[in-house]
């Protein structure tokens, strides 16, 4: 327990209740974000690539662009068109057209 604590400072590091107490909440921290760090990236990729395509009239809005991806069976990832719509809008407008001529 207690090497887990080296990095804690006062009671916290000398103390052996203090010790066990605090490394179970870091533990309990770490484990919660984990979880809450993936949700809040899946939350800023859908925010890019939602307001790119209003401000490059891509689509009308981020689930239509989602739906006709799945309709026509492209395979990218949020994250992927989230980088692309940041680094280079022409290629996300490049994707929906191939995802308008698709039949």
């Amino acid at each position: 327990m207690r090497s887990f604590a080296s990095n804690f400072r006062g009671a916290h590091l000398r103390l052996n209740r203090m010790i066990t107490q605090q490394v179970r909440r870091a533990f309990v921290s770490s484990h919660r974000d984990r979880g809450r760090q993936k949700r809040d990236f899946r939350r800023l990729w859908i925010t890019r690539i939602n307001a790119a395509t209003r401000v490059y009239n891509v689509f009308d809005s981020y689930s239509k662009l989602i739906h006709n991806l799945y309709k026509k069976e492209l395979i990218l990832n949020r994250k992927m068109l989230a980088q692309v719509a940041v680094s280079n809008p022409n290629n996300l407008y490049t994707i929906a057209n191939k995802i308008k001529t698709i039949n």
